[in-house]
């Protein structure tokens, strides 16, 4: 049944969009939907018209799809994203990055807003995940395997590809903005970790902690798409900050990173195709 319902969803984005195919889709995490403002000529969709794409009900979180050409690469916006958290299955979660997919997407960009944990990060610092920890006991692949969409026992090895992380490392330099790498943590949410927990994450060999990404990035592979995620430090994790973590900052800290993560993102998505 879910590959049928994303065949039909990839049909609703190629004729509301008015476009055959998106070759990159690029998902806008907490307070970064922002972005989509700027781009000149996009089409907006609201999450509401698509079938099966969950509305996001978390504020930074915008529940609008843009199509837009950038250089000559069609790319599809995904302006906010749901979350476990917020009661959806993980199939729901999943969801609009795998109709993407289908509607011809085979590079996936992922932004998120995390806490920094590791050594050296600071608040504002854009962070491209080389990797990643799934510290929540959930999987989007539970379930029985459709093989029409993937192999029952994807590889992970290289879940963010090492070849795009080099373009954009490279793309960063020519647009001056320091992008730094690290691993990411996935936790559920919606409470932020406890200073004991981001201790565990960071001896485990986490530079981050989050609440999304994580699952996207595992139906994404098991698809056959090519990964990248960009993360924005938006707070020190609980234990290291010296003040208590709120949603507010998330959301200021994201509007200081506007400028610099609008530049990155715009020379990093026409060279994913």
């Amino acid at each position: 049944m879910i590959y049928e319902a994303l065949q039909a969803t990839a049909a609703e984005i190629r004729a509301l969009s008015g476009r055959n195919e998106h070759r990159v889709v690029a998902v806008l995490g907490s307070g970064l939907s922002g972005y989509a403002d700027h781009l000149p000529g996009a089409v907006a969709i609201p999450y509401s018209e698509l079938p099966g794409f969950p509305v996001p009900k978390v504020a930074g979180h915008a529940g609008t799809a843009y199509s837009v050409e950038l250089s000559g690469v069609p790319i599809l916006i995904l302006a906010g994203r749901a979350h476990f958290y917020e009661g959806y299955s993980l199939d729901q979660v999943v969801f609009a990055v795998r109709a993407s997919i289908a509607a011809g997407a085979g590079t996936v960009m992922l932004t998120n807003a995390s806490g920094g944990c590791g050594d050296g990060l600071e608040a504002g610092d854009l962070v491209m995940l080389t990797d990643h920890l799934n510290l929540t006991g959930q999987n989007p692949l539970f379930g029985p395997n459709d093989d029409r969409l993937g192999t029952r026992f994807p590889d992970l090895s290289a879940a963010y590809d090492p070849e795009l992380r080099r373009v954009a490392q490279e793309v960063a330099g020519e647009v001056d903005v320091a992008l730094k790498e690290g691993v990411y943590a996935w936790f559920t949410g919606p409470t932020y970790e406890t200073p004991a927990e981001v201790q565990m994450a960071k001896r485990l060999g986490a530079d981050l902690v989050g609440m999304s990404t994580v699952p996207e990035t595992i139906a994404a592979r098991h698809m056959g798409a090519r990964i990248i995620a960009i993360s924005l430090v938006t707070n020190l994790a609980a234990g290291i900050s010296p003040v208590p973590l709120t949603h507010e900052e998330v959301q200021e800290t994201a509007d200081e990173a506007r400028e610099r993560f609008t530049r990155l993102v715009d020379g990093i998505l026409p060279r994913l195709d």
